[in-house]
């Protein structure tokens, strides 16, 4: 068992090269050890163009924390009907000062959305990690595999 593990700047390089290489245009490099641990620790690399279909985490109600290490995203907020409510810009200079991150309660429709070419993120939120039951994705959001789901993203961006 390792007794560290180190962030730094070659591990962001080698998580790059697989988020490019991935459809998804991200990937994630996980601190803890497993689905079962609490909490979840990990880098989340988000590549120019990756779309993260807007979601909440609602049963299991489950907050979730993200920090900007480099780069900058939108992190963007819904109501039910998907009507945006907010937008954060995490790694861009805000009235008081740089807005290194975001913490979002259980039960908020958000998604995150690319600003540069690279974005690394350092997440937290709880476990276990359940698929069946990590995330519901609203019904008036593309799918990440849809069509439409590119548009979706760019028109997110450009509002």
């Amino acid at each position: 068992m390792t007794e560290v593990k180190l962030i730094s700047e070659s591990l962001f390089n080698t998580v790059t090269a697989l988020a490019e290489a991935s459809p998804r245009r991200r990937m994630n490099y996980n601190f803890h050890s497993g689905p079962a641990d609490n909490p979840h620790r990990f880098l989340n690399i988000l590549m120019l163009g990756t779309y993260i279909r807007p979601h909440r985490h609602f049963a299991p109600p489950k907050s979730e924390c993200f920090l900007v290490l480099e780069g900058m995203a939108d992190v963007i907020l819904f109501d039910d009907r998907g009507a945006i409510t907010a937008r954060h810009q995490l790694g861009a200079e805000s009235p008081e000062g740089r807005l290194w991150g975001i913490d979002i309660s259980p039960g908020v429709w958000h998604t995150i959305l690319a600003r540069t070419t690279r974005v690394v993120c350092f997440e937290v939120k709880p476990g276990p990690w359940v698929a069946t039951n990590d995330k519901e994705f609203a019904d008036w959001a593309p799918a990440e595999n849809d069509p439409g789901a590119a548009a979706y993203c760019k028109a997110l961006l450009d509002g």
